[in-house]
């Protein structure tokens, strides 16, 4: 596994060390040590799956509270998704920041997501699937969430929202919940 920083710091771009035969290829989705040697210490509890029956749809910016935050990682194993996290953590140099990145069945990309990012991805094909893993479980109470199109973040998704929860559509900007410096 090839980790590169992000913008973002704790955040990683994983890129997979593939090896290949006639028979394809057999590679690390994830290896613990190796994410210790990266000084990630992190233990996943669950792993999810989700599926986005059109190009489009959009989850997140979600994120859990200090008081049960969460890590995530995550890679697409069918289609293709445009993923961004933005960092969440008041005393952070980043804060407020975002980075996004293209994950693809075929490029086999993941991302680590630390805790207190806030995490949204955006359908590019029809029946996009994402895998990822959590460092904890959902905890109800404690989700927070920003709208993805929230002004002050200026994020560029590079194709129009077309799907999107009535939750999703109703997180309240950053200014609104009193998040801005």
């Amino acid at each position: 596994m090839k980790f590169e920083a992000t913008p973002l710091p704790d955040a990683y771009v994983i890129a997979q060390e593939p090896f290949v035969d006639d028979r394809g290829f057999f590679a690390r989705a994830y290896c613990a040590d190796e994410f210790a040697q990266q000084g990630i210490d992190v233990s996943f509890v669950q792993m999810n799956m989700s599926g986005n029956n059109h190009r489009g749809t959009l989850r997140g910016l979600h994120y859990q509270s200090a008081e049960a935050p969460e890590a995530k990682l995550l890679r697409c194993i069918r289609g293709s998704v445009y993923d961004v996290m933005v960092d969440m953590r008041p005393d952070s140099p980043t804060y407020l920041r975002h980075f996004g990145v293209e994950l693809t069945d075929e490029n086999r990309l993941a991302v680590y997501v630390p805790p207190l990012f806030a995490h949204a991805y955006l359908a590019l094909s029809d029946g996009a699937q994402v895998l990822y893993q959590v460092s904890a479980p959902y905890t109800p109470g404690t989700e927070r969430g920003v709208r993805y199109d929230d002004p002050t973040l200026s994020i560029a998704w590079p194709i129009d929202v077309t799907d999107l929860s009535d939750k999703d559509k109703a997180w309240p900007t950053l200014e609104e919940q009193g998040l801005l410096p």
